[in-house]
Order: structure tokens, then C-alpha cells, then sequence
């Protein structure tokens, strides 16, 4: 018996602001000679087929995938494929064998859902096709947004027809991009999106939510702690799953750029027969509108007072009648109450997470290695943007990775001031009975930085170990670039480490001109970047910042404490005020 692969045809769609003539998604089954075979004559193999057996997403059922979700947030998993395969998967002994599972970000929460609703009999349906909103050379990066123009439900047409789910899971791969979730929170035309902004409230923000940030990069909910503490998995080209902290990493936008949380439309199954077997087939699926959304708000766009602003960037974000940060707002609106910050518990915890991000950092830089990149010559231009292109660069180099990290890096240093700021302030939202904050952050930085350090294998084989703060000095040294050394991803800089390094005068030239790039931690998609050699060497516009933004908590650390010192010595030399 032959075994069967499958082709997928995708659509095509015009770029310009209209719709060309989309074709149908057809999935047309080959046999290995490449003989094609009528698609309605090959039948799905029983461990594959797509059984509809209920004809709603209930409550319960959203329960269930957040069950889901937290099990595999909560896991010990590395890729999205082990994830899967591994124990907190309570479906994975109904899967077929053979199967690999995949996803990129933007695939994450699409593959998340297809897989539950195939293994709880439920219909599933999702964006195939979208346009921009004016012109736009990138759908991913449209600076009006999209609209969607194609639906494709997973339903069996005829009674027996079960589509073959492996065959699904693998077209959401081929089709869906961040560009499925870059639309304004009430889109003038096309088909419904699959998603809807949510109301930043607690038991909304849940597991299954999904975040998405218009620099490209797309996560999913899987815990949402009493502190009110998000906490979310990502997945990356290499298919490496990662896990983080909500916060600044996650940029604001203009609404119909859609940044934000975004929860699945509920959707059911109407007009379906029911077969002999109990299973339902025909008929289409219908997703629930603004107007049946209990929780739908756009208030992440816009604020939360009336009247609203003219731009969006002065959206106001009061909570329990105190203006409040944006991000501050989140915690305490998800929370549900008014959260204090401990922030010797809150610095634990920041620096803990900067630590696994430099654990994925080495797995991902290790997966460029092994696939053999850095052996390959250097192209003679970057890509036209390295943090959104396609191919070896965007499976292999880690621009957007970095930026992420860097900015975290940015982000701790900036908290502990604020934090230190905030005592000698009072702050109510300060939660420390402490004499001397400054000094029992230091302590706690030192601990957890401490703990903290990070291998590579060197080009010769090596293993080399890093600090945390080691790392941290380097970062904006670390090179994006997966065809470099391991030396230069880890940003080598002495002799004695780079004496392992292969890497010739134009490499080094490179990565030398790079140093601009690299020195940014914002992710500017819509930026033109196919820089050569010699346009980086003379600074081309878009081409990086001269200087990059402090990361040195022990300094700032040092810094607020001798300015306290200070304030204290002054105010004990100043004669007494006459009575």
C-alpha cells in the first residue's frame, strides 16, 4: 500500500489594497510517484479523522482549552512538538504515530486550538485570507491593518467525509500569520476576525487569551496569578517554545495596528445533518458577533474615561479613580483589586525570567549552529528587514529575540529606581516595611544574578559559561546575525575567546557595522533595512542607535543610595528653623 502525502494549494491575494481573485484551499492527496488522486476517493485513515460530534463551543469547553493551555505553560517542555508529545498532554495517546507538531508565534494559538477542538469533536473555522487596509508591502506589518476577505471551516461535506486533521493542523501552518491578528477593534468591512478585543478585567484576561504585539510577534495566556502577574508561552521559527511575563516587551499601538489581548470568538455549527454514526457533517460555521460578546471592549485602545482622546497615544487609564500607567493598569484590572508591589519579590522574579530567556537565547543560537549557518558566506546585504523576512534568516537569527531581551534588561533597571523612588515617595503600592530599600535590592539582585549563568559551545567545541551580569554587559554586543560565530552570538570580545572564532575580515567587518543595529531594542518592522556593508558603515538612516539604553542595576542601585546620603547629610547640616 502506497502512502500518501498531501499538497497544499494555497490562495493568492494582491497586496495593493484589492482582492484578487482568490482561489479555493484545496488539499489534493499524491501518492508517492506523484500521481494525483481524486481528493473525494482517498479516504482519511482512522487516527486522523476530523469527527464533529458537537455542535457548539460551550463554556465549559473554554474551561477545557485553558486547562489545556496552563498544563503545557506549566510544563518543563522546550519545543512546541514535545510539548505535545509530553505527559501534561492528556491527549497525546489518541495521536496517531508519526506525527510532528509545529508552530511558529503566530501559528501558536491556531495550533493550540485546531489540535483541542480535534480531539473534543468540535467545529472549528479561521481566517485564510486577509487584505490590507491602503497599501502595504508586508500584511504582517500593514500600517492600517487588515481586513479579513476568506473563511475556511473544518467540516465534512458529505457523511464519512472527515477531514484529515494532520492535513489541517499542517494548512493553519502554511496560511496563518501575525497578519490574521493586526485589525482594528471594529473592522468596516470583510468577514468577522477570529478573535476580539477584550475587556481588561479580571476572568477575561485568562488562559487561551491571546497577546499580540504589531512588531510581530504573537503569545498565549497560560496563567494569570492574584497579583494579577500574566504570564504567557511563545513559539519561534526554530518551533522552541519559550515562556515569559507580560510587560513593556508588549508595545502600545494605533487601534488598527490591534495590539493587545484578543480572545476566540465562540462559534457553532448551523444547518448540519447528522450521519449514521452520530457525527455531524454540512452545513457551515457561524462566530459570534460584537453584539453577543459580554466582554468585548476597546478599551485598550482607547482609555477608559469619555470623553476619549483624539490620539490614542493619550488614552487615559484610570483605575479605582487614580490615573495609573498603562501596564500598571493591566495588573491592577486583572487582578481585579488594588495590587501593592513587594518589589524585592517583584526584582526576584524579573531577574529569574531574564535568565531563562538567556537559556532559550542558547538553544535557539545552538539550533543556528548545528543547522550550519555560521559556516556559510556572508550575503552581501541584509535582509529588506531583518526582524519580519522569511527563509534561513528569520528560522535562524534572533534580532527580535535580542530586542525583546535587551529591553527586559532595560525594563529591571528602570523598575528598581522606580521601585526605590516609590519608598522614598510613600507609595501606598509600595509593599516593603524595610529600613533601606536600595540596599535589600542590591542584596536580591546579587542573589538571583548570582544563581544565574549560561553555557554555549564555542566553534572549537568548547563549552563556555557566562555570568548573569556577564551576559548582561555583553547583551548589546550579542550578534543577531546567524552567520557569525557562536563567539560573536555570545559577543566575544577579548583575544583569548575569539581565538576559536573562524571567522575572516568580512565576517568581523560585519559585525563590527552592526554594533548600531544592535544597540536598539525597538523592533522597527516598517523600517527598509537591506543595508550592504558599506551603507552600515556610513550610518545609513534606520540603521541603529549610536548609544545603547542603561542596563546596570548595581549602578543605579549605587546611585540612588548616595543620592539619598546626600539629601540626608544636607538636611542634618542645615541649622534648625527659628522657632
Amino acid at each position: 500500500m502506497r502512502k500518501l502525502a498531501y499538497v497544499v494549494m494555497t490562495f493568492g491575494i494582491a497586496i495593493g489594497g484589492s482582492v484578487a481573485a482568490a482561489e479555493t484551499v484545496t488539499m489534493a492527496p499524491v501518492a508517492s510517484g506523484a500521481e494525483y488522486l481524486d481528493p473525494a476517493l482517498a479516504q482519511t485513515p482512522e487516527g486522523f479523522r476530523w469527527r464533529i460530534t458537537r455542535l457548539a463551543w460551550t463554556e465549559s469547553d473554554e474551561r477545557a482549552f485553558g486547562e489545556f493551555v496552563t498544563a503545557i505553560g506549566n510544563s518543563n517542555c522546550r519545543t512546541y512538538d514535545e510539548c505535545l508529545k509530553g505527559p501534561w498532554n492528556i491527549y497525546r495517546a489518541s495521536d496517531p504515530k508519526g506525527m510532528f507538531f509545529y508552530a511558529d508565534c503566530a501559528d501558536l494559538p491556531y495550533a493550540l486550538r485546531a489540535y483541542f477542538a480535534w480531539k473534543n469533536g468540535l467545529p472549528f473555522s479561521y481566517v485564510s485570507g486577509v487584505a490590507p487596509v491602503g497599501q502595504s508591502r508586508d500584511l504582517r506589518y500593514s500600517r492600517y491593518g487588515n481586513y479579513a476577505v476568506r473563511r475556511s471551516d473544518v467540516v465534512p461535506q458529505a457523511e464519512g467525509a472527515f477531514p484529515n486533521a494532520r492535513t489541517v493542523l499542517n494548512t493553519v501552518n502554511n496560511i496563518v500569520s501575525s497578519a490574521m491578528f493586526r485589525f482594528a477593534p471594529e473592522p468596516s468591512r470583510g468577514e468577522l476576525f477570529d478573535f476580539y478585543p477584550v475587556k481588561l478585567q479580571k476572568g477575561s484576561i485568562r488562559p487561551g487569551t491571546v497577546i499580540y504585539d504589531p512588531n510581530g510577534h504573537v503569545a498565549v495566556v497560560y496563567n494569570v496569578d492574584d497579583e494579577g502577574r500574566i504570564r504567557f508561552i511563545d513559539t519561534h521559527p526554530d518551533n522552541s517554545l519559550t515562556r515569559g511575563s507580560y510587560g513593556k516587551r508588549f508595545v502600545r499601538a494605533s487601534p488598527p495596528m490591534g495590539a493587545g489581548f484578543k480572545n476566540w470568538r465562540p462559534m457553532k455549527l448551523v444547518g448540519a445533518s447528522q450521519g449514521a454514526d452520530g457525527t455531524w457533517f454540512g452545513g457551515r460555521v457561524v462566530l459570534a458577533g460584537d453584539d453577543a460578546l459580554a466582554d468585548w471592549s476597546d478599551e485598550q485602545f482607547y482609555g477608559t474615561e469619555s470623553p476619549r482622546p483624539k490620539g490614542w497615544s493619550a488614552a487615559a487609564f484610570v483605575y479605582q479613580g487614580e490615573r495609573l500607567d498603562y501596564y500598571d493598569y493591566v495588573r491592577q484590572a486583572v487582578a481585579g483589586r488594588d495590587v501593592a508591589y513587594d518589589p524585592l519579590v517583584e526584582t526576584r522574579a524579573m531577574v529569574r525570567e531574564l535568565c531563562d530567556d538567556l537559556y532559550y537565547r542558547a538553544i535557539s543560537v545552538d539550533i543556528a549552529v548545528k543547522a550550519g549557518l555560521h559556516r556559510q558566506a556572508q550575503p552581501q546585504r541584509l535582509p529588506a528587514n531583518i526582524y519580519g523576512t522569511h527563509g534561513d534568516w528569520e528560522t535562524y537569527s534572533t534580532p527580535s529575540r535580542d530586542a525583546r531581551l535587551k529591553a527586559s534588561f532595560a525594563e529591571l533597571r528602570d523598575q528598581v529606581v522606580r521601585f526605590v523612588a516609590m519608598a522614598e515617595a510613600g507609595d501606598p503600592k509600595l509593599d516593603y516595611a524595610g529600613a533601606d530599600l536600595a540596599r535589600d535590592l542590591k542584596g536580591v539582585y546579587v542573589e538571583e544574578a548570582g544563581a544565574c549563568s549560561v553555557a554555549y559551545t564555542a566553534s572549537d567545541g568548547s563549552e563556555r559559561e557566562l555570568s548573569f551580569d556577564e551576559a548582561r554587559k555583553r547583551a548589546f554586543d550579542f550578534s543577531f546575525d546567524p552567520y557569525h560565530c557562536p563567539e560573536l552570538r555570545w559577543g566575544a570580545r577579548s583575544e583569548a575567546e575569539l581565538a576559536t572564532c573562524p571567522d575572516g575580515d568580512v565576517k568581523r567587518a560585519w559585525y563590527e557595522a552592526q554594533q548600531r543595529l544592535r544597540n536598539q531594542t525597538e523592533r522597527t518592522y516598517d523600517t527598509r533595512m537591506g543595508f550592504s556593508l558599506a551603507d552600515l558603515k556610513a550610518r545609513a538612516p534606520g540603521s541603529g542607535w549610536d548609544v545603547p539604553p542603561d542596563t546596570d542595576v548595581m549602578s543605579a542601585l549605587r546611585t540612588t543610595a548616595s543620592l539619598a546620603e546626600n539629601a540626608v547629610q544636607t538636611a542634618e547640616s542645615e541649622p534648625p528653623e527659628a522657632p
